[in-house]
């Protein structure tokens, strides 16, 4: 029988390689890198997905109309302002301008009843709704004497009332406005003079005085909306009454911004999963399996602007509150967490692999690594097209069950015995069912996986604790 000393260098070397510990390490970690690569590739093709589901959204969303924030009512009374100016010998002139006094409501009540539908386009849904909003406003007589406006100043003929809706095209039915009992006609506006949303033009500092001049003269004014003449003659034909009744159909969002000095606003509908977002949570709330129904009550200590103003340097934006009519799509989301822990799950089957290996003396080439690893990989394509359309859960164990069984299936032919093979498969098994149970207790998530870590590196331990990392065998 031949012994060491008589083969020569190559062969020496050749059977270093095969009965080295070291070596196996080295190239399971190789292999490790290598399929980082295709696993990117899978995070990057969620990612695309995603963004194609929220485009089409979006595309339907276009269709048939956007989010929507109601903004008003809002009086608002023009008046001329006059100034004397000093023309040095020319004697004196008086300059005359129109300005504009807005007032908000004492009292604001609102209830809407959201009707919301499911529109498909391929695989893809957007919540899209109907709606029929009701609100009744109370306006308190308006005081132009903190300004020093004389009475005959004040243009009480082309005083108005003026209330912001995003998209015009939402609206279904002729608003119904009735002041003072009196029915109004409301008349379609893009330039309501509300500012309610406004962005400092870009490359510009927002002080100083090209901004503040550009902001008085009206950048991101246009606001469309609705605006009802009251045909008013004198401060004695003021009335501050106000109901309106309006269709609105818009999607995903629906906004209110609480101009009342005491605002309150119901929101209910037909839908399962709602979330009630923006800058105040409702006082109360109730979600059952088919409907919702949410009620804000808000103080005007609540909100960031005034009562009343003058001209354009009130801001109504920063108090918008509503619901959101949300299609569970967190397929997405858990699917891109589930790749993450793509090569944990990767290393942890190596590493049985490995130890299988070297207790058991069972020889497994680097391409039968290569195989099941890219089987692994595999599953989280196999996860993220089946979530499309059957959810993320069932998707799951769709994938998990598929890839252990062609996984187990495979070590077969190279681990030999079925006792082997079933405490493998067990494994495999394990570390989807934790990686799920981690995905689904997001609170508890980190602290879980910690925990879970931590046992498995105690069982590697444990296992690995009689292999003898610097013995070599003999051929």
């Amino acid at each position: 029988m031949e012994t060491i000393s008589n083969l020569s260098v190559f062969e020496r070397f050749n059977i270093w390689i095969k009965e080295s510990v070291t070596i196996k390490l080295f190239s399971i970690g190789f292999l490790l890198l290598i399929l980082m690569i295709p696993n990117a590739w899978i995070q990057s093709l969620i990612a695309e997905r995603q963004q194609r589901a929220e485009s089409v959204v979006n595309e339907i969303s276009e269709k048939w109309s956007g989010d929507q924030t109601v903004s008003g009512p809002v009086l608002v009374i023009p008046f001329l302002k006059r100034e004397k100016m000093d023309k040095g010998k020319y004697g004196i002139d008086i300059k005359e301008w129109r300005e504009a006094a807005f007032f908000l409501p004492e009292k604001l009540n609102a209830h809407a009843k959201v009707k919301p539908e499911k529109l498909h386009r391929g695989i893809f849904d957007a919540a899209v709704y109907d709606s029929e909003i009701n609100m009744q406003a109370t306006f308190g007589k308006p005081d132009f004497a903190k300004w020093n406006v004389a009475g005959k100043d004040i243009l009480w003929q082309d005083a108005k009332l003026v209330m912001g809706i995003n998209d015009l095209r939402g609206i279904t039915k002729n608003p119904l406005f009735i002041v003072g009992g009196a029915d109004k006609v409301a008349e379609p506006s893009s330039e309501i003079g509300l500012f309610t949303e406004y962005r400092k033009p870009a490359g510009e500092d927002e002080e100083g005085e090209l901004a503040h001049a550009r902001y008085r003269e009206g950048a991101n004014k246009v606001e469309n909306g609705v605006a009802v003449p009251l045909q008013w003659s004198a401060v004695e034909d003021f009335q501050g009454d106000v109901s309106l009744t309006l269709g609105l159909k818009g999607s995903t969002l629906l906004y209110f911004l609480p101009v009342g000095k005491t605002s309150q606003v119901k929101i209910e509908g037909l839908w399962a999963d709602p979330s009630f977002t923006g800058n105040f949570s409702p006082t109360d709330r109730t979600i059952t399996d088919t409907s919702f129904s949410a009620t804000w009550n808000i103080l005007h200590y609540n909100r960031p602007f005034s009562q009343q103003w003058v001209g354009e340097g009130e801001r109504l934006a920063g108090s918008e509150f509503g619901v959101k009519l949300l299609i569970p799509v967190g397929q997405y989301q858990k699917s891109m967490r589930t790749a993450k822990y793509g090569v944990l799950v990767i290393l942890l089957t190596f590493v049985s692999l490995f130890l299988v290996e070297i207790i058991r003396k069972v020889r497994i080439h680097p391409f039968q690594y290569i195989l099941v690893g890219a089987a692994l990989i595999i599953y989280y394509s196999l996860l993220l097209s089946f979530s499309e359309h059957v959810g993320y859960d069932t998707a799951y164990w769709i994938a998990s069950i598929a890839t252990v069984i062609l996984v187990s299936l495979y070590a077969l032919t190279f681990l030999g015995h079925r006792r082997l093979i079933a405490v493998f498969s067990g494994l495999l098994t394990f570390f989807y069912l934790f990686v799920f149970v981690i995905i689904q207790m997001q609170d508890y998530s980190l602290l879980l996986g910690s925990v879970g870590l931590f046992i498995i590196i105690a069982l590697v331990m444990y296992f690995s604790k009689s292999i003898k990392w610097y013995g070599e065998s003999k051929p």
